[in-house]
């Protein structure tokens, strides 16, 4: 991650996120990742989503008191590189933007943060940087005890052994990333995860937990965003 400063401290308590990008299952992904977080910490961000440069404008405009920060992907359907950044700035030059990108180029971080952009993130890897800079920019508000919460939540037990992902994720709803970091997930995506470490299927969690099997899809798509895990196989390799 670039930045031209730190996140500015300027947000006023309940402000949300607009996240623009043509994957729906990013945009699912970081959704699910941030209101993760801000449950924990008793709050509730609304997160807004655009799919196009156009969809973003239009949303931003619409909302634009109630949104702090904009994620912004450099290749969407109707802008590439850095014109879509261009053309977000010169609309909206007060909003504070952060790029989305999929390749760390350091020419084009520079040029991103010349047009406007607060920072430069990229999407190659864990996602919780991305989640890092969001709270820093104050769209979820973590109490300083919060934090302290969370350390305590990572603990080794006498033998050095770091404690069961399985474990902290159904009773303590924390589970620990590819990255080493121990992020909050819902009740719901605790189950899943449970049965997906247990070996069953889509069909089979469906089944046992009156689920569609898409829904089911749609969590197991999530949780493997969510810890940096390209496949079940590697997610399961992970927590074991």
């Amino acid at each position: 991650m670039d930045t031209d400063s730190s996140p500015h401290h300027d947000a006023s308590p309940g402000k949300g996120l607009l996240v623009v990008d043509d994957h729906e299952l990013l945009r699912l992904g970081l959704r699910t990742l941030v209101q993760s977080h801000a449950q924990a910490n008793g709050q509730v961000v609304q997160v807004f989503e655009a799919h196009s440069l156009q969809d973003a404008l239009t949303t931003f405009g619409d909302n634009a008191a109630a949104i702090q920060l904009v994620l912004l992907d450099l290749h969407l359907p109707d802008a590439h590189g850095l014109s879509g950044v261009e053309a977000f700035m010169a609309e909206f030059p007060e909003a504070h933007v952060a790029v989305l990108s999929g390749v760390s180029d350091p020419g084009l971080q520079r040029e991103a943060l010349a047009l406007g952009a607060r920072a430069y993130l990229t999407k190659s890897g864990d996602l919780a940087e991305v989640v890092r800079y969001i709270t820093a920019s104050h769209v979820i508000r973590i109490p300083h005890t919060a934090h302290q919460d969370t350390k305590a939540h990572d603990p080794e037990d006498d033998t050095g052994t770091p404690a069961s992902a399985a474990t902290s994720a159904t009773s303590g709803r924390t589970v620990r990333t590819a990255s080493g970091e121990w992020i909050p997930i819902t009740a719901r995506q605790a189950q899943v995860l449970d049965w997906i470490l247990t070996g069953w299927s889509n069909r089979q969690i469906a089944d046992h937990a009156n689920l569609s099997e898409g829904t089911v899809k749609n969590h197991v798509s999530t949780l493997l965003l969510l810890l940096g895990a390209r496949s079940r196989a590697q997610l399961i390799s992970q927590l074991r």
